[in-house]
C-alpha cells in the first residue's frame, strides 16, 4: 500500500475517531460516568443512605413471618409486599420490596415500588422509601436507558452507542499504531510534546481492551434477541414484538403462610442458604418463588411452591420438587458480570471503573487536540497568503 494511499486512508479513521468521540460526546459521558459509578453502587448507597446499614450484631435468625409482618406494618395500605431478600454479606439488612397499591400501568410499564430495609437480628424497620427517584436508580435509569421513558427505545440507543465506542477503540488503535511499527517507542510517555496527546494516547492504549469488552458486552444487554440468536442460545423474532403484559399485583393475603413454604421449599433442596422469598402474583397459578444462594460457584436454585397447598410444584414437565427450569441462556448473566463488574476481582472492577470514565477524558483530551490541530493548519494557511 502506497503512502498517499495509508495518508488518505489514516485521515478517513481520523475524521472518523473525531466525529465519534466530538459528535456522540453528551451521550457517551452520562452512560460512562453513571457506569462507572454503579460499578461500586452499594457502598455508594451505604454512604448516601447510612441509616439503612444500621444493622444490629447478630444473624438473621428470625424467621421469614417476622419479616413479613414487619414490612407489611411499615407499608400500611400505600403497598403490598412482593419479594423479601436475605442478606448477601454480614452487614447487610433484609431488603423487603412491595408493589404500590393503586397503580394504573399501560402494557409495558414498569409498576412502582416501596422498600423497606430492616436489621436481620430484630427485625426493626430501618428505613421506607420509594427508591425510582434516588440517585443510584437514576443512574441504573440513565445507563440503561438514558432516561427515556419509551418502552425499549433508550435500550437501544444505549446499544448503538456501544457500536460506536467499538468503532472508536478500533479506529483509535489503528491512530495510535507507530507508522514505523515500532510499538514499544509508541508506549513511550514522551510520544509527543504535547501532555493532552500523550495523555490521550497513554489512557487510551492501556484502556482499550477492557473498554472494548464494557462495550461489546454492553450491545449484548441491549440487543438481547438478536445478541442470543447470534450465539445460538436462543430463538431470534423477528418483527416488531409486542409490549411486555403488566405484571399482575402481589396476593395481599396467600392461602400457605410463609414459613411453610420456606420449610417446605428446603425440604425440596436442603442444605443450602435462604436468599429470597418472592411471594405468589393474583392469577390462576398463583405459586411461591424462593430462591437459595448458590453453592459455590453455582447457579442459585428456586423452588416454586403451590399456594393452594403449600406443596413443591412440577416447572415445565420437571419433577415434583425440582427447582425451577434452569436458564437457557447461560451466556446473559456472564456478560452482564464482565460488563458491570458485579462479583468480580477488584482488579476488574477498577478497569470497568476506568472504561466508566475514558468517554469524558478521552473526549475533552481528544477535542484539545483536534482544537490545537486546527488553529495550526489555521496559522499555516494564513502565513502563506
Amino acid at each position: 500500500m502506497t503512502q498517499s494511499v495509508l495518508g488518505r486512508l489514516r485521515r478517513f479513521w481520523l475524521d472518523v475517531h473525531l466525529w465519534l468521540g466530538v459528535g456522540l460526546f453528551l451521550l457517551l459521558v452520562p452512560i460512562g460516568v453513571s457506569g462507572a459509578l454503579l460499578v461500586w453502587h452499594h457502598p455508594l448507597e451505604a454512604l448516601m443512605h447510612p441509616q439503612r446499614f444500621a444493622v444490629s450484631k447478630g444473624d438473621a435468625g428470625l424467621a421469614p413471618s417476622a419479616y413479613l409482618a414487619a414490612s407489611r406494618a411499615a407499608f400500611g395500605d400505600r403497598a403490598t409486599v412482593s419479594q423479601i431478600r436475605m442478606p448477601e454479606e454480614p452487614g447487610d439488612p433484609v431488603v423487603v420490596s412491595g408493589r404500590i397499591n393503586g397503580q394504573t400501568l399501560a402494557p409495558g410499564e414498569r409498576p412502582q415500588s416501596l422498600t423497606a430495609w430492616l436489621d436481620p437480628a430484630t427485625g426493626r424497620v430501618l428505613d421506607t422509601a420509594n427508591t425510582r427517584n434516588e440517585l443510584v436508580n437514576v443512574m441504573h435509569r440513565l445507563h440503561g436507558g438514558l432516561l427515556i421513558t419509551t418502552p425499549g427505545l433508550g435500550r437501544k440507543i444505549v446499544g448503538w452507542m456501544g457500536w460506536a465506542m467499538t468503532l472508536s477503540c478500533l479506529t483509535g488503535l489503528w491512530l495510535w499504531w507507530p507508522r514505523n511499527g515500532n510499538v514499544a517507542r509508541g508506549l513511550r510517555w514522551r510520544r509527543s510534546p504535547s501532555t493532552m496527546n500523550n495523555l490521550h494516547h497513554m489512557f487510551g492504549f492501556w484502556v482499550l481492551v477492557p473498554l472494548l469488552a464494557v462495550s461489546l458486552t454492553g450491545v449484548y444487554i441491549s440487543f438481547p434477541a438478536i445478541s442470543r440468536a447470534l450465539f445460538g442460545v436462543a430463538e431470534w423474532q423477528t418483527g416488531p414484538q409486542p409490549p411486555r403484559p403488566v405484571p399482575p399485583p402481589p396476593l395481599a393475603a396467600p392461602a400457605t403462610p410463609i414459613d411453610a413454604v420456606v420449610a417446605a421449599a428446603s425440604a425440596a433442596k436442603p442444605g443450602l442458604t435462604l436468599a429470597s422469598v418472592s411471594l405468589p402474583t393474583e392469577g390462576r397459578r398463583a405459586s411461591w418463588r424462593v430462591q437459595f444462594a448458590p453453592a459455590g460457584d453455582g447457579e442459585p436454585v428456586t423452588v416454586e411452591i403451590n399456594d393452594k397447598d403449600g406443596k413443591p410444584q412440577k416447572a415445565r414437565g420437571r419433577e415434583t420438587g425440582s427447582a425451577a427450569p434452569e436458564r437457557v441462556d447461560q451466556l446473559s448473566p456472564v456478560m452482564r458480570k464482565i460488563h458491570d463488574g458485579q462479583d468480580t476481582p477488584f482488579i476488574w472492577q477498577l478497569l470497568v471503573f476506568l472504561t466508566g470514565i475514558a468517554p469524558p477524558l478521552l473526549g475533552v483530551t481528544g477535542t484539545v487536540m483536534w482544537l490545537r490541530r486546527r488553529a495550526r493548519r489555521e496559522h499555516l494557511r494564513a502565513q502563506q497568503t
